[in-house]
C-alpha cells in the first residue's frame, strides 16, 4: 500500500478511545485535581505535606506560647541561619537515600572539609577563593573515594559510610589538634552566616526568585498542555504561584527589618546564607527534575536492576550520588565554619548527621529509595530548628529537645513505612 493512501479510519478523524482506556483521559478541572491528589494520599504518596503541616502546627504553637518572641525578626533570622548547615547536609543526603544508600559519614566529612578550609586559610595563608574550592574539591574527592567502595567494590554503605565515620573523626582531629580550635577570620568566609544582603538587593533577590518561579510553571504548564500530556488547571498553578511569592515576599519583608538590639547596629536584610540555600535548592531541584541524570537517579533507586536492563549505568549513578552528598556535605561545613567563626577537633560529629537524615525523612524523602526531592531536606530541616529553636525559647531542658526531636523522625519513619505498605498493597 503507497505511503500517501489513508486507511478508511485514518481518513475518518480522530477517533474515540478503544473501550477500557477512557480512563487514561485526566480531568484537568479542579475538581479533578483535588481528586487526583486524594488518591495519591490514599495510595501512601504524603509528599511534603506532613513536613508543611508541623511547620504550620509548630508555627502556631510557639507563636501562641512565645508571642513576644518566636516571630520577631530577630529570631527568625537567627532561626534560619542556624538551619542552613544542617539543610545543606540533608539535601545530599536525599541523593544517597534516593539509591535506598545511607551515608553515616557526611557529618564528619563536613568537619575534614572545615578543618582542611580553616587550616588553608590561618596556616597557609591562601585567598578565600581557594580555600572554599579546596574545601569543597575535598568533599568531592571523599565522595568518589566512598562511591567507588560501594559502587565498584560492592560493601554496603551502611559498612563503608561507619568506618569512614569514624577514621575522618580521627583526620579531623590530626588536622586541626586535639584541643584546639582554629579561629576563622576571613570576612568573606565569616560574611556568609553572620552579615546580610543589603535591604534593596535583597527585595531585587526576591522579585528574581517569584518571578522566575511564575515564568517556570507557566512554561511548564503550558508545554504539557501543547503536547496534550497530563497537566493541571490552571488555577491551581495561579494559586501555586501566589502562596509561593507570598512566603517569598513575607520573609523578606520580615528580615528587611532592622532586628540590631543597640541602635549603632544595623541588622538589616536577608543573611547572606539563606540566599545560598534557595541557590542550591533550585539548582538540585533541576537536577532532579529535568535531567536525565535526575532521571536515572529515581530509576535506579525504584529498581536498580530494571534500571540496569534498561541500559543505565548504576554505578556511575551510585559512585555520582556520593560525590554530590560529599561535595554539599564540605559546603554545609563551610556554613557552619562561617557561623561559628571557627573549627573544633569534633566539627561535624556529634547529632549533625542525625539532625540531618531527620531532616531529608521528616520532609519526605523515603528511607527505602526512589522517592524525595531537594525541598524535603528544607522543610524537614525547618521541623527540626522550629523544635530546637522553640524549645529554647521555652526554657525547656537540653534533653527534651533530644526527645522530641527523636520522636518526631521516628514519626516520619514510621509513615514512610506505612506509605510503602500502602503503596505496595494498592499496585496489587
Amino acid at each position: 500500500m503507497s505511503s500517501n493512501t489513508l486507511t478508511a479510519a485514518e481518513a475518518s478523524g480522530p477517533q474515540k478511545p478503544a473501550a477500557g482506556f477512557e480512563g487514561d483521559r485526566q480531568d484537568n478541572t479542579v475538581g479533578g485535581a483535588v481528586r487526583g491528589y486524594l488518591n495519591k494520599l490514599r495510595g501512601g504518596d504524603l509528599g511534603a505535606l506532613p513536613a508543611i503541616l508541623g511547620i504550620v502546627v509548630l508555627g502556631i504553637l510557639f507563636t501562641i506560647l512565645r508571642p513576644g518572641t518566636f516571630l520577631t525578626p530577630l529570631n527568625l533570622a537567627n532561626l534560619l541561619v542556624q538551619s542552613t548547615p544542617i539543610m545543606v547536609l540533608a539535601m545530599g543526603l536525599v541523593f544517597v537515600l534516593l539509591l535506598g544508600e545511607i551515608d553515616l559519614s557526611a557529618g564528619v566529612v563536613s568537619g575534614v572539609c572545615s578543618a582542611v578550609l580553616a587550616q588553608l586559610l590561618v596556616q597557609v595563608g591562601v585567598s578565600w577563593p581557594i580555600a572554599l574550592l579546596a574545601a569543597i574539591a575535598t568533599g568531592a574527592v571523599i565522595g568518589a573515594f566512598t562511591g567507588s567502595l560501594v559502587g565498584m567494590v560492592g560493601i554496603p554503605s551502611f559498612v563503608v559510610t561507619l568506618a569512614l565515620f569514624l577514621g575522618f573523626q580521627g583526620v579531623t582531629l590530626r588536622i586541626i589538634g586535639q584541643g584546639g580550635t582554629v579561629p576563622v577570620r576571613e570576612p568573606v568566609v565569616r560574611a556568609l552566616a553572620n552579615e546580610n544582603v543589603p535591604v534593596t538587593l535583597g527585595w531585587i533577590l526576591a522579585a528574581v526568585v517569584a518571578v522566575s518561579y511564575a515564568a517556570f510553571e507557566l512554561w511548564r504548564w503550558r508545554s504539557l498542555k501543547s503536547r496534550a500530556l497530563a497537566h493541571p488547571p490552571l488555577v491551581l498553578v495561579v494559586v501555586r504561584v501566589v502562596l509561593i511569592a507570598a512566603v517569598v515576599f513575607g520573609v523578606t519583608a520580615i528580615l528587611s527589618v532592622d532586628r540590631a538590639l543597640a541602635a549603632a547596629i544595623d541588622l538589616a536584610g536577608i543573611p547572606y546564607a539563606v540566599p545560598l540555600v534557595v541557590l542550591l535548592l533550585l539548582l538540585l531541584t533541576f537536577v532532579l527534575s529535568r535531567t536525565t541524570f535526575g532521571r536515572h537517579m529515581y530509576a535506579v533507586g525504584g529498581n536498580a536492576e530494571a534500571a540496569r536492563r534498561a541500559g543505565i549505568n548504576v554505578t556511575r549513578i551510585r559512585v555520582m550520588a556520593f560525590v554530590i552528598s560529599s561535595s554539599l556535605a564540605a559546603i554545609s561545613g563551610i556554613l557552619a565554619t562561617s557561623r561559628l567563626s571557627s573549627v573544633t577537633p569534633d566539627a561535624g560529629a556529634g547529632n549533625t548527621l542525625l539532625y540531618a537524615v531527620g531532616a531529608a525523612v521528616i520532609g519526605g524523602t523515603s528511607l527505602f529509595g526512589g522517592r524525595g526531592k531537594a525541598r524535603d531536606a528544607v522543610l524537614g530541616g525547618l521541623v527540626i530548628a522550629i523544635i530546637a529553636n522553640g524549645l529554647g525559647l521555652l526554657g525547656v531542658a537540653a534533653y527534651l529537645n533530644f526527645v522530641i526531636t527523636g520522636g518526631v523522625l521516628l514519626l516520619a519513619a514510621s509513615v514512610d513505612a506505612l506509605a510503602r505498605r500502602r503503596s505496595a498493597s494498592t499496585k496489587r
